[in-house]
């Protein structure tokens, strides 16, 4: 089923276990992301194993799960949290 309007919570895949210094880019658009998000008064459930980037901070993201970016613990969170969009 499709829903139309804007949805209630989304999920989001952070930056990832990058190098330091190869992440900028990714961690600056999707801290961009979870502040647009959060003005529209969209929940943030951001998935991202790296803990030092500006994503996980902390009073940021709504849900923050530092887990692996892999198909079986991502699922997981999917099944729990129930978002009804996945931005990238």
């Amino acid at each position: 089923m499709i829903k139309k309007g804007k949805p209630k919570k989304v999920l989001i895949l952070g930056s990832g276990a990058l190098q330091i210094g190869q992440a900028g880019e990714f961690d600056y658009s999707g801290s961009q992301a979870i502040k647009a998000l959060k003005e529209d008064g969209i929940e943030t459930v951001l998935v991202n194993p790296n803990i030092a980037t500006i994503q996980t901070s902390e009073n940021f993201a709504d849900k923050v799960y530092f887990i692996p970016i892999k198909s079986d613990f991502v699922e997981r969170v999917i099944e729990k949290e129930k978002p009804e969009g996945i931005l990238l």
